[in-house]
């Protein structure tokens, strides 16, 4: 009897090609940063005065990519999700206010600190609760609540900065930022201590994605809600929990903008949230849900920051910074379309 049987097009070269692809589009966002970093080299070498490349910029492009990156990293979770939220800049800047505050008022860090991070989380809590039990648009619920986090501030700072005396901010917040640390006995080369706290956070966010089941529910739910229902997942359960994540993260970067510039004044929250979003996307976060990665989150931070950086360096004014930014993020969604068309017609 002759042997019919289909030859199995699975073989090992189309598999190792398959995982080479994937292995790219996860690089995609390293590749970038790389290409960002090697340009703004060789441009300041030729045109401007060879300091982008000195040590003491990178911890300064490193300090200030710090608290994006924490913000992003919850903004990350909740895009995987399917959702968005557009109160992340004022909400930070409301914690930073409470912060301030609080050490205005004598209250002690430890009490400052965990009052901060209760606000994030609470402001996080109050998104997700709105969203899931409301279901309502994230868009919608997040537009709302951006403005009232703002009001909340502005009371609270009384309509003006909240500027805070030397001698009330503890010595560990005020180097948390620093762009000259000291050095541990040679253990690591100079980086501020908030850096580190960063590849922290980032480590146990993509733990959470990676090797958890609420990180399978959140890419189940992003990729398609009514699936994950039909499967089981608690969706409000899982909303209310990913947002307050998100917001205690948010918090940690309302505590880095403070070690950074001492005060807090409310108005400048208005915007910043697209700075956390854009991270995520030019990482290759999915703005349709069910796709991001923290390696990609910080890679876009970074970018956002050599960028900024490197702009400054080169004496190009703010507004090509924006144009450059807003070009790249353009760049990003349009190329996710063009991936998510491919996936729906295969």
């Amino acid at each position: 009897m002759t042997n019919t049987t289909e030859p199995d097009l699975t073989t090992p070269t189309t598999v190792n090609v398959s995982r080479f692809v994937r292995l790219l589009r996860s690089l995609g966002p390293l590749l970038a940063l790389a290409i960002v970093v090697l340009g703004f080299a060789i441009a300041d070498k030729i045109v401007g005065q060879g300091r982008f490349s000195e040590m003491r910029n990178v911890r300064v492009v490193l300090v200030l990519t710090a608290p994006v990156a924490v913000a992003a990293l919850g903004m990350t979770l909740v895009i995987i999700a399917g959702g968005i939220d557009l109160s992340a800049g004022t909400a930070a800047m409301l914690c930073t206010t409470v912060l301030a505050c609080s050490l205005n008022q004598g209250h002690s860090v430890t009490l400052a600190v965990l009052l901060t991070l209760g606000v994030g989380a609470t402001c996080g809590l109050t998104n997700g609760l709105l969203i899931g039990m409301l279901r309502i648009p994230p868009f919608i619920v997040t537009l709302g609540t951006m403005t009232i986090f703002l009001g909340i501030a502005k009371r609270l700072a009384q309509g003006s900065t909240v500027f805070v005396e030397r001698d009330r901010i503890p010595d560990w917040l005020s180097k948390l930022s620093s762009t000259m640390p000291p050095d541990w006995i040679g253990i690591y080369p100079n980086i501020a201590n908030g850096v580190w706290l960063a590849i922290l956070v980032a480590g146990l966010v993509a733990i959470l994605l990676n090797q958890s089941v609420v990180g399978r529910q959140l890419f189940a739910i992003g990729s398609s809600e009514s699936t994950a229902r039909l499967c089981g997942v608690n969706i409000l359960a899982t909303k209310v929990l990913v947002y307050s994540i998100a917001g205690v993260l948010v918090g940690v970067a309302g505590i880095y903008t403070f070690s950074l510039v001492k005060m807090a004044n409310p108005v400048e929250g208005i915007g910043r949230e697209l700075k956390f979003i854009a991270a995520v996307v030019i990482g290759g976060g999915s703005l349709s849900g069910g796709h991001g990665s923290v390696l990609g989150t910080l890679a876009g931070a970074t970018i956002m920051g050599v960028i900024a950086s490197g702009c400054d360096q080169l004496g190009i004014q703010n507004s090509t910074q924006d144009i450059m930014i807003g070009a790249i993020i353009i760049a990003a969604v349009t190329l996710d379309q063009y991936r998510r068309r491919r996936r729906e017609a295969a």
